[in-house]
Formats: C-alpha cells, structure tokens, sequence
C-alpha cells in the first residue's frame, strides 16, 4: 500500500461563471471552516463533528470541500465534474452519488446541500472560515525541530566524520570527486538557488526524483531510487509520495505515468501534488570509484534545504554509501537523533547488498503496479536467485502469492522473511512479523497487537489500519472494519487495494449506495484493480443487474489470475438460481484455467467450492468426488479444511474426521481454523451421527466469528457456514423458531453471502423452519421464495424435489 492525498492541477476556475469565481482548487490551504456543529479541516482532510471523525469517502470529501469553499454559489454539475474529476470521463451519476453520501453524513436538518434542478448544487449552511488552528480536542504535540538548520551549498564538502567516506581516498582525490559531482548535479537540473534553510514538518509529503546516472551503468537505473525509499520509508517522520498520487498527478500534468522523473518534472509534481520538499540524487564515476549526492530542495522557492554527498570506492559500496549519506539527510531534514538512531537500518541490510538482486526486485514491484502480482512473481524470485538473503523480497513474495490464493507458496515465503526479519528496518519488520501471524502461524490476536503497534510507530503508515480493517471482518467487526479502512483511505486516497476493502467493508453492513460509489470514485481515477470489478459484479448479482455482471465479465475476460476468478463467480451466481449444470461448466473452466496459469492452491479452491454446493444440493458422491480431486491438487490448510467440510456434508464422515484432525495438529494455533472450519466440520459431523445438540455446543467457539468474511486471496468464503450448520441442527430438534433466526441471518446478511449458494438454501430453511413452528403462512410463503428463485433450476437436483414435494403438502 501507498499513500497521499487528493490534489488537482492548480488552481483552475472552472467554465468562466462569475457565479463560480476562485475557490475552486483542491489544494490544502491554511485554514479551516465550521458550519453548523461540523468543522472541515482539508489539511487533515476530515470532517468533524463535536469529537467525533465523520467518515467520508475521498471523493465525497473532495465534493464537500468545493461545496463549502463556494458556499452560497450555484457550482454547475459540468463544472464541478471538470474539477473533481480533470482529464477523466465520469458519468453525472458519479456527482450524484457523492452527494448523497454528504446528506447522509451531514444529516437532513438542517439540509446544507440545495439541489437546483437540471443544473447543479448549492451549500446553503452558514460558514465561518478561519485561519489554521489545531482544534482543542484534537491538539498534538509540538513539532519535533530539527537539530540543525545551516545552509548547506551545493559542492561543499564537510568534515569527514559527518559525511562517510567509503574506502581510502586521498584529500586531493576527495577535491576531484566532489567536482564531478557537483558537474553532474548542475547537469541534472539540481543546482536550484541556495536559501535559508526550512525543516521538514511532519505532515509534509516528500517527493523522490529519479537519480541522474552519468555513470553509463544501467544498473542504477531505478534501483537507487528504490534503495533510497527503502531507506526513507523506515523514518516515521518523512512521508514519501506514493507511487499512485504520483502517476494521477503526472496525468493531470499530461504526462505518462511511469515516466522518468527529471528534477524539473518532480519539481513541478510536487507543487502540483500540494508536497514541500523534493528529493533528487545523481551518481557519478571516477575510474572505480563513485560518487552519490542527494538534494533537498523547496519545491515552492527552489531553494536548497540541504545535501549530502559521498564516495563509494567501488561498485559493491554505493548501497552502503547512499544509506549513509540519506541517514544524515534525515538529521538535517528535522528529523531528531533520536528517531534517526532508532530507526536507521542499513540500506544494505534493510534491502541487500546486491545492486542486481535490487533491481530485479525494483522491476517486479514496477510489473505489479503496472500489470498484476502474477506476472510479477519471476522477477521477484529472480531476485532472491541473486541474493538468497533478501528478506525484503521473501516478504514480497508471501504478500503475493497470498493475494492469489496460493495459501503453501505464501506460508512458505513469508516464513523465510520472518527467519530473516532482522535484516531489513523496523517499519519492513512490523510488516513481516504481522504478516507472519496472518499467513503462517494464523494467530489473529497476535496479528492484530502487531498491527497496532505499528500504528503507534508509524501513524502516517496506510498499511496498519488497512490491516486491522480485514482482521476486523474477519472477526464480523464491520463497523471498526470500516473505521480503520476509512482511515487508510485517509492516509493514501489513491490506493486501488485500499478502496477495494473499503468497499467490501460498506457491502459487509448493506450499505451498498456508499460501497458502490467508491467503486466509481476508483474507476474514475482509472484505478483498473481487479479486486474492484469483483466487488461490482458480487453487487450487480445481488441487484439483479445482469447488463453490469455482463460488463464485468468482459473486462475480466483473458486477464492472467483474474479470468479464473469471475468464472468460478459465475459459477457461485449459476448455483445460487439452481443452474447446477452450467455452474459445474464454470467451475471445470475456473479449475483448469488456474492449473494452466500453474496456480494449483487457487485451482484447488475453486474445485472445493464446488464440492461444498454439490453436498448442499443433495448429489452426494459428485461431492466426494470434487473433495478428493481438489486434494490431490494441493494440501495447504485451506484445502484441507474445506475438503473436510465438504466430505462431512456429503457423508463421508470417517475421512472427514481424518483430515480434520490432521488440520488440528499441523495448525495448532490458527484462530480462523480452531474457531470457525473445525467447528462446522465437527458439527456436521454430530449432524451425521444424528446429535443436533451436540452439534450446536460444539459450534459454540464459532460465535464470535460466524457472521465474519472469511477470505483466501480471491476466494471468499463469508459464507456463514457455521451459521447454516446450526440452523440444521435446529431443524433436527424439532425448534423451528431457533432454526428460523438462524436462517433469517442469510438474508439479513446479503452483504456477506453475495452469491454464494447457502444464500438461496436459506429460503428453504426458512420454510422449514416456519413449518415446524406451526406458521403456514410464512411457510408458504418462504418456500413459495426458494421456488420462485429456482424457477429455472435444475430438475433433477435433490434438494429441490424434497423442496416441492414439502410446499405441496402445505397446499
């Protein structure tokens, strides 16, 4: 994950109405503005009121800040659109939705936002603007000041023990050096006006130029840069300018993202970008030996904050010269000794000490961003090929293959990183180590105090809170969920991964309406995540909106490690309408589709999600059948364990028990395993034995997890499984009324469920339910329902005979 803030490109009027004159940037400005019990503050970009943070997607913020800044003036729809949303085509309803999430959160009474009709909108409260002031409740401490403040000019050489020398070189050598390096900083555009000095505060964001290389060596290229926001990134006082808001505001300067970034280019994103200070390094050569420079300048007065240079006396050195000289950067920066001495690894030890290893991981990490993890993968590995200790690059490959389902390639991975967390910075060991506990180990409590003392470390960091987000739905904490997604979303607006959670997080509680406008809000920005497009069509799908479930198939179709998984969703979506036979053709194309991208765990996956809804629907034997092929193709612990539910739903209890005991000793401390599959599978197993109260004193561990989502890369499964177990089990007490709470939860849910197929088999356990408590009516009506549902189901599939044979003896 990344981070950064919404900005447009200047201060831009909009369409030239004297009724819409010059509030129209989206710049942070030095002020605030109340109105009402509300306070805007676009520094901090919230919203709050009395004590509290009002959560507000970015977008939606963005809309009330123009509004506000332009209170009592008529901003035309086009107009607005044009700034919201520059250089990118966006349909009105976008606008729209925007403004009714802000009458939601502001309250209708009384209303703030005036709709005229056909044209546009007015904010109609009372707004008082006032200068910059942090609010009583919200009070921090003073900023840390920084221990140094002299000017520092460009070529000036300082005494030896503030700036390293790698390796023996003679004075006279030094003189030489330092000229040439001075030469190729002049020929970089660097030699910007020296001035007073101004330190770094921390809410400035930091932008990184790409290293001027005259050295003719193209393994520079791009890895310094890399090796440089390594170094950076474990400082919880600088804030680096993520990737995304870089490649957003190159656009918005018409400019390709992914371009090399001059120092003139990174001057101008970072005033554009709202940023204060611009990083900019050149490398040059001297016979074998190096010299590094890095440069701070203002990027509004293009004078010099400091500089730093040094010599490297070969090539095996630079990494080691470039974290030295950037750890004095940060001393002159404002950053205190302090942090400096707390949290300054060395950048051959947070990254490695192989320049070639560097740069294969720098391009995985480009092919990522720019294709997907699954085309990322071989130049990831290729880097751990050239450098068998890179931990940095382990971790990476965990975080990977973990987002794609492979559950054994990332247990493995992410086990080697946390062997070797102690070569790489602490912000890079709180990562590995919470990932460890998620991935590994499963010790969700352990994860989560992990998480939040990362936080506490780095609080500008969007990674910890979008963490705790998912660890929050996992445990059905949808409300937190949400609150520690909107707070990442805070931090980095521009994170495609990060809207997707969120969105999942909105859909999670029904709120739809909102998780669809992030949905457009992401898509406007181009923000082509394929995590995005999943979420929309689980949504049409609940909708009934086929033409957009259509629309999202289409963008999936032939995308490496994304076509598999809308088939194996189309399939889910066939099933839950009773098309058994059609769905069982997307599953058998979903499985072959990830074996032929070598992807065995995912293709696994897709098999045993299979075989759980052959067992609901009553064809027993295709069930087992389904189990065993799915374990013959992998043997992870998800694998395991939802081949052992679908072998006790389908009957086979005996090798149910087996592999689920297995489970039990190979993952003794998995919270997910022990608290929510084991308890299903050994309740269904009760179920087998005819014990219904057996089986629900045994799913008494699921509680607190059972209305969780509980998800393995792309495949999820918030299923309410262990829900669905104790709904039958009360159906074999004979206690319709309990058995009907627990079926009403599916539909309550449809936010957790999508389209998974208990969803519709809820229906008939409603009916059932009703039928045992003596309601006819309700009955009729529930199985009138599942049946109207299946209209076009397969005839022949079990569950629905029984299902017409029990409503005609009602009739």
């Amino acid at each position: 994950m990344s981070n950064g803030n919404d900005r447009t490109g200047g201060s831009k009027s909009i369409g030239g109405s004297p009724a819409f004159p010059r509030n129209t940037t989206l710049c942070p400005t030095p002020e605030f503005y109340e109105f009402g019990p509300f306070r805007l503050e676009p520094n901090e970009r919230r919203l709050v009121r009395g004590d509290e943070i009002v959560a507000l997607t970015p977008k939606a913020f963005d809309t009330l800040y123009l509004l506000v800044r332009n209170s009592g003036h008529l901003l035309e729809k086009d107009e607005m659109i044009n700034v919201l949303w520059p250089d990118t085509f966006v349909e009105e309803g976008s606008l729209s939705n925007n403004v009714f999430l802000l009458r939601k959160a502001l309250g209708e009474d009384p209303p703030y936002i005036e709709t005229v009709p056909k044209r546009g909108y007015r904010f109609v409260g009372a707004v008082r603007q006032l200068p910059l002031a942090a609010p009583p409740h919200l009070e921090k401490p003073p900023e840390r000041r920084p221990e140094s403040t002299g000017e520092v000019s460009i070529g000036r050489r300082l005494p030896v023990p503030v700036v390293p020398v790698i390796g023996n070189v003679r004075p006279r050598t030094l003189v030489a050096i330092a000229a040439v390096a001075v030469a190729a900083l002049i020929a970089g555009g660097l030699y910007f006006r020296s001035g007073p000095a101004a330190p770094v505060t921390g809410k400035d964001t930091v932008v990184l130029a790409d290293f001027t290389n005259t050295t003719g060596d193209p393994v520079f290229d791009d890895t310094l840069k890399q090796g440089l926001t390594v170094h950076l990134e474990q400082s919880p006082f600088l804030n680096i300018l993520p990737q995304q808001t870089v490649d957003d505001t190159l656009k918005l300067m018409g400019r390709s993202p992914g371009q090399h970034l001059t120092p003139e280019v990174a001057r101008e994103l970072c005033q554009r970008a709202g940023s204060r200070v611009m990083l900019a390094g050149s490398i040059a050569s001297l016979g074998s030996q190096y010299v590094i420079g890095v440069n701070a300048v203002n990027c509004q007065t293009g004078s010099t904050l400091a500089q730093e240079q040094v010599t490297a006396d070969s090539k095996e050195h630079v990494l080691k010269a470039l974290g030295e000289t950037t750890s004095d950067l940060r001393k002159k920066l404002g950053e205190t000794l302090s942090a400096i001495q707390k949290f300054d690894t060395p950048l051959e030890q947070a990254t490695t000490s192989s320049l070639e290893a560097l740069k294969a991981y720098t391009l995985s990490r480009e092919t990522m961003n720019e294709k997907s993890e699954v085309a990322a993968i071989p130049m990831m590995k290729h880097a751990i090929e050239l450098d068998p200790n890179f931990a940095l690059a382990y971790a990476k490959m965990g975080i990977m293959y973990s987002n794609i389902g492979e559950a054994t390639l990332a247990s493995q991975y992410s086990q080697k990183a946390y062997d070797l967390r102690e070569r790489v910075s602490e912000r890079e060991k709180f990562r590995i180590t919470g990932n460890y506990y998620r991935v590994v180990t499963g010790e969700l409590e352990k994860a989560v105090q992990t998480c939040e003392l990362w936080a506490r470390n780095y609080p500008r960091d969007p990674n910890p809170p979008g963490y705790l987000g998912l660890f929050h739905s996992v445990m059905g904490q949808y409300e937190k969920s949400v609150a520690e997604e909107l707070e990442s979303n805070r931090l980095v607006p521009d994170s495609a991964p990060n809207l997707e959670n969120l969105m999942f997080a909105y859909a999670d509680l029904n709120r739809f309406d909102e998780a669809k406008a992030i949905y457009q809000e992401a898509t406007g920005r181009k923000l082509d995540y394929a995590g995005l497009h999943v979420f929309r069509y689980e949504v049409a799908m609940i909708e009934g909106d086929a033409a957009e479930m259509e629309r999202q198939v289409v963008w999936g179709a032939g995308k490496r490690g994304v076509e598999d998984v809308f088939l194996s969703s189309q399939s889910d979506t066939e099933a839950f309408s009773g098309r058994l036979g059609k769905a069982r053709e997307f599953s058998r194309r979903a499985v072959e589709l990830a074996r032929h991208n070598q992807q065995n765990g995912t293709a696994a996956g897709w098999q045993t999600n299979q075989a759980l809804r052959e067992a609901e629907f009553g064809h027993f034997g295709q069930s087992r059948k389904d189990a065993a092929a799915a374990l013959a193709l992998a043997s992870d612990r998800f694998t395991q364990v939802l081949g052992a539910l679908a072998l006790a739903r389908a009957g086979d209890s005996a090798q149910a028990q087996k592999i689920a005991d297995n489970v039990a000793r190979e993952f003794p401390l998995d919270t997910v395993v022990h608290s929510y599959w084991l308890p299903t599978i050994r309740a269904s197993l009760a179920l087998n034995r005819h014990e219904p109260a057996k089986a629900i004193e045994l799913l008494q561990p699921a509680a607190p997890y059972e209305l969780g989502f509980i998800s393995v890369g792309y495949i999820g499964y918030g299923s309410l499984y262990p829900v669905y177990v104790r709904g039958q089990a009360y159906l074999q007490l004979h206690q319709g009324n309990e058995a009907a709470t627990e079926f009403q939860k599916f539909l309550d849910h449809r936010g957790i469920v999508f389209n998974f197929p208990l969803g519709a088999l809820a229906h008939l356990g409603l009916a059932r339910a009703y039928t045992l408590s003596g309601d006819t009516a309700k009955a009729k009506t529930a199985y009138q329902d599942f049946l109207a549902l299946w209209k076009n189901a397969d005839p022949d599939t079990p569950i629905l005979k029984d299902a017409k044979a029990e409503h005609a003896k009602l009739m």
